[in-house]
């Protein structure tokens, strides 16, 4: 199984590329760093010119994490002439001017010099000095060239692992032509226009009815900006089919155990009011209304109504006991009902219109004169304490059950 990008199933990339010489590298940590950098990019060959760790090092195994084949095959050395013995072209890395009448290169034309050597078969070395003061003077003098970083002159010391990533990165970039490892999927076609003119066609109908277009006379630049930022977009058939599916999921609402109101719980009790002021919580004669109200009001609860429906629903208590929420009871609708038990709880909200209160006295005649028990809550209790009220509730129940026998 791949890691954090490192998979041991793809083949090991092993073409001609530098030689890359350390020489007296001081820590085990940098070793083992450079040497995953080389991995990173390509490079196999490491020279090391009398490490002052003891080696093999387990601390430069534990920073190539899982480079191991590159400390593996490094080569030891006891002078840097010895470690070029068998190169024709050498390349020394410094930070510091060292006042030689050499070629001074940057990473990159650096390794645009040594590419054409490599591919003639040739050995070619790129040298970096000790962590502490770099290479000294001599072992400048027995380079071909000079490989120096655009850095900030204040600061430009390097890491001697990050020294080693600058260069091996430049070469696997002109290696790999600047090839990179993996690319955007294709997973979906590019959408055709018929596919693009019928979600716009969906969309603007369903803006349509909650009047977005207005003022009327700005819905044609509104249509024309709104297709722009689609259009913009070089949707694919998968995603026309994704947002298909968002606009219609706002338009119809959520749907099975998740499906919601469009009200929020201010509006919803604003829509309760409204109902009593115009008693239309009764319809005598006329049963389908009703459900469909009771439809609405169950899809829009408040506050008050969750918090009491939730309690319920959890508590062990009123397991079993057959209590709904918002459906008919004849011409009314009641906030919670169980008609097992001919018992009906009513929130009661807090700033209760007259009207609202006749009209909760007459259902609350009408049902106590069909032997239904009506139990009142205030909605502030609720979302004071809703532990408390269903506790209350509950308890209320058992005498009444106990009352009956």
């Amino acid at each position: 199984m791949p890691g954090a990008g490192t998979d041991k199933t793809k083949a090991w990339i092993a073409t001609p590329a530098p030689v890359v010489i350390l020489v007296e590298p001081q820590l085990g940590e940098n070793i083992g760093a450079a040497a995953r950098v080389m991995a990173n990019f390509g490079l196999s060959r490491l020279r090391l010119v009398k490490p002052k760790p003891a080696w093999p090092s387990p601390k430069a195994r534990m920073m190539a994490a899982g480079a191991d084949r590159v400390l593996e095959a490094a080569e030891l050395f006891d002078s840097l002439t010895d470690a070029i013995a068998d190169c024709s072209f050498v390349a020394a890395t410094t930070a510091r001017a060292h006042g030689q009448a050499k070629p001074v290169l940057s990473p990159e034309e650096s390794i645009r010099r040594i590419a054409p050597r490599i591919s003639a078969g040739e050995t070619v070395a790129i040298v970096f000095g000790r962590e502490r003061n770099g290479l000294e003077n001599d072992e400048v003098g027995l380079a071909d060239c000079i490989v120096t970083f655009p850095v900030n002159p204040a600061f430009a010391s390097l890491n001697l692992a990050q020294a080693v990533a600058l260069v091996s990165y430049e070469w696997f970039k002109r290696a790999a032509a600047g090839a990179l490892p993996f690319a955007m999927p294709e997973k979906s076609q590019a959408a055709p226009k018929e596919q693009l003119l019928a979600f716009f066609a969906n969309l603007e109908r369903e803006l349509e009815r909650v009047e977005f277009f207005r003022p009327a006379e700005k819905r044609e630049t509104m249509v024309i900006n709104l297709r722009n930022i689609f259009t913009r977009m070089q949707l694919t058939q998968q995603d026309i089919q994704t947002l298909h599916g968002v606009v219609m999921a706002i338009a119809e609402g959520r749907k099975g155990p998740a499906r919601g109101g469009v009200l929020d719980s201010d509006e919803a009790l604003r829509l309760r009011e409204l109902i009593a002021d115009h008693a239309a919580g009764r319809v005598p004669s006329e049963r389908g209304p009703v459900r469909g109200l009771s439809r609405l009001l169950r899809r829009n609860p408040t506050d008050a109504e969750r918090l009491l429906w939730e309690a319920l629903v959890a508590d062990r208590r009123f397991a079993g006991l057959g209590f709904k929420r918002q459906v008919p009871v004849g011409p009314h609708i009641v906030d919670f009902v169980s008609f097992s038990l001919r018992t009906v709880i009513e929130i009661a909200p807090a700033d209760e219109s007259v009207e609202g209160k006749t009209v909760r006295a007459e259902r609350h005649a009408w049902l106590a004169a069909r032997d239904y028990r009506v139990i009142d809550v205030a909605a502030a209790g609720i979302e004071a304490d809703v532990a408390g009220v269903v506790a209350r509730l509950a308890a209320e129940l058992d005498e009444n059950a106990s009352n009956k026998q």
